[in-house]
């Protein structure tokens, strides 16, 4: 059997290439100015205003920390020369127990000035590059370039120019809202951010009680347990010796969880990310096919056996606690063969639920730890336990095939998000479905001994178990069966598959539900004008899983659905559709500092339009607007019916008042 080697650092290293790359819609919109001091001497003032909750480090921040601000001035010695160091405008600290430091940051606004005196008495423009870290939970690489015209002048650009088309199209962008402090005024509707990060530490509970089921972990409860149980001098201290060796596996598998943080690898726009780049969703599926094949017996995944080696001698050689936190570094190694694919697919589902990415799995992580470590302290405590483990055998074997099968269906929810934001038109609702169809059938066939896998030991009587799994399988399988044919709601499924008018069947809409709605905001404008309606803005994704859970449990709603029917115009903006503008469309958006960006896609243009309008980047984003573009009410994201009802109710009410 091929033994494969997978380093989980590869895995995080490509998703840092995505995190790492730069985004014109940062939450913090930049602007600079310049100070004419003398003839030779001028002050450069660089200022932003950051999105409510986030916050960049500072130049000076604490050496060991976080990565600080960094400015590099082009020509700086040649050109020009810099008078002194650069002066920060108000700056808050905290210390960050990650890095033992005390950082130091802006939050709302951040301003920087520094003097400098040109060498070039001529010089009439200079090109500044400020390389900075804007964190909410965790953070995000970003890069902003000012082009700065020491005399008043338009900046003239090296490369590339504005022209005339292109700036009438950035000013069209640009709305004039009315009211639009009151978009961040805090909102009564709960979000669901707590109850998120519960599921998903349950989730990985459960992930860990499924490795415990597995030939890597299994058999080695009831010999670790009686390692410590009878090579301790007393029962207390076998006890206090076990219990610090769950309290280390839980302890390791939180660790595992720090470097999405430190290194920010993931962070809260990689679900984003994740949803919206084509490419990296190919890559997830074609990790997840390759862990599922390893549950299926074609090869396996395996750490290097000298690091297990290196630790057990440790755990010898060190002895007391570092000896027994060795021995669970041990154990994390040694069942990576298992417990790899049930961590990877952890990680999927942290990067499909709501939050932030890195906390997600660190929450999910710790519930992995927890359950794998629960038997050794439990057992302890109760070695009589022992007696009424079952026994090692052929039904571990199945545990990882079942795991394999659920690691496939996982792997095409990632290509069919590619499919989504690439508009290919191939995994439509239906052939999603069909695929999972298939895939649970061939469950419940395997599990009724129909077929087999390489590593399948001789063919014996199915035991109770494996028959119940296969029923619940081949239930599972009917269900989906009746949500194709649209008998059932797929409410297990919420936000999960392709959106209902995402179909091979031609429906009479293309929206949610199938409401009416505008999917572009001059049109639904328009509308709203001729009809004197207001406008629900909703901007949403083609990948984004809440997206899905709000129109299919909350818009779905009686009450709700009528609400959107009859008393809103409903304008749904895609900010990762790929689709490609019509050429006479496309433009270059220039933004104020001066930096141009060329918008080519329809998911381009509507994320823009979000970022320098409502200075938010997250979906689903919703904004209630008069006609007018008054704001009617605070901006709402993922909530519940109640909220949600009372929400479009008040900017009703508000929009009726508006009028009278």
């Amino acid at each position: 059997m091929a033994q494969i080697r997978v380093f989980s650092v590869l895995i995080v290293l490509f998703l840092s290439r995505f995190a790492f790359g730069q985004s014109d819609d940062t939450p913090a919109v930049w602007n600079h100015q310049v100070n004419k001091i003398s003839e030779t001497e001028y002050e450069l003032v660089f200022s932003a205003d950051i999105f409510k909750e986030w916050y960049i480090y500072s130049l000076y921040t604490a050496e060991g920390g976080s990565m600080p601000s960094e400015f590099d001035f082009e020509g700086a010695g040649i050109d020009y020369e810099l008078l002194g160091k650069t002066i920060e405008g108000k700056t808050y600290k905290k210390y960050t127990e990650v890095f033992d430091v005390e950082e130091t940051f802006f939050k709302e606004k951040a301003i920087f000035k520094q003097k400098i005196r040109l060498l070039k008495p001529d010089l009439k423009q200079i090109s500044i590059t400020l390389n900075y870290q804007i964190c909410k939970t965790v953070c995000l690489l970003q890069q902003e370039v000012f082009e700065i015209s020491l005399d008043g002048s338009s900046f003239i650009a090296e490369n590339k120019s504005v022209d005339e088309r292109s700036l009438a199209m950035t000013n069209a962008l640009k709305l004039d809202l009315k009211n639009k402090e009151l978009l961040n005024q805090g909102s009564d509707s709960k979000t669901s951010n707590e109850s998120s990060l519960w599921m998903i530490f349950g989730l990985g509970f459960l992930g860990g009680l499924i490795a415990l089921l597995t030939p890597c972990v299994f058999p080695l409860i009831p010999l670790t347990v009686s390692y410590f149980t009878k090579q301790s001098k007393n029962k207390s201290k076998g006890i206090t010796n076990a219990i610090l060796y769950g309290f280390f596996i839980v302890l390791i598998y939180f660790l595992l969880s720090l470097p999405f943080h430190v290194f920010d690898s993931v962070d809260s726009q990689i679900l984003n990310t994740i949803a919206t780049n084509i490419w990296l969703n190919i890559f997830f599926f074609a990790i997840f096919v390759f862990f599922a094949f390893s549950f299926f017996g074609y090869y396996e995944l395996t750490l290097p056996s000298s690091w297990a080696n290196k630790m057990d001698t440790a755990s010898a050689k060190v002895g007391g606690v570092f000896g027994i936190f060795f021995m669970a570094l041990t154990l994390a190694i040694v069942s990576f063969s298992c417990t790899g694919p049930i961590l990877g697919g952890l990680l999927g589902s942290t990067a499909l639920a709501q939050g932030s990415v890195a906390t997600n799995l660190s929450f999910g992580m710790t519930g992995f730890g927890l359950a794998l470590a629960l038997p050794f302290a439990l057992f302890a405590l109760f070695p009589a336990w022992l007696n009424s483990l079952p026994k090692s055998g052929g039904w571990m074997t199945t545990v990882k095939v079942v795991l394999g099968f659920l690691e496939l269906a996982l792997a095409f929810k990632f290509l069919s998000n590619a499919d989504l934001v690439g508009n290919w038109g191939i995994f439509k609702r239906e052939i999603f479905l069909g695929i999972w169809i298939v895939l649970f059938i061939l469950l419940a066939l395997y599990l009724f001994g129909i077929f087999r896998f390489p590593h399948d030991g001789p063919k014996q009587k199915l035991q109770f178990g494996r028959k119940v799994t296969g029923l619940v399988s081949a239930a599972f399988a009917v269900y989906l069966i009746l949500g194709l044919s649209n008998v059932v709601h797929l409410k297990l499924l919420s936000g999960f598959p392709p959106p209902d008018f995402y179909s091979i069947v031609e429906k009479e809409s293309d929206c949610p539900l199938g409401l009416d709605c505008f999917k572009d905001f001059d049109e639904g404008l328009a509308f709203a004008k001729a009809t004197n309606k207001p406008i629900l803005l909703d901007f949403t994704g083609w990948a984004c899983v809440n997206c899905r859970k709000m129109e299919e449990n909350v818009w779905s709603d009686s009450k709700i659905y009528a609400l959107l029917k009859d008393d809103y115009v409903l304008i749904s903006l895609y900010v990762d559709d790929r689709k490609e503008l019509a050429v006479e469309q496309q433009f270059d958006f220039q933004y104020e500092s001066g930096r141009i960006k060329t918008i080519e896609t329809v998911g381009e243009k509507w994320g823009t339009f979000q970022t320098i309008n409502f200075n938010a980047a997250s979906q689903p984003y919703y904004v209630l607007l008069s006609h007018d573009l008054e704001v009617l009410n605070s901006a709402i994201q993922y909530t519940d019916i109640e909220a949600y009802e009372a929400w479009l109710k008040s900017g009703k009410e508000l929009h009726l008042l508006s009028m009278e």
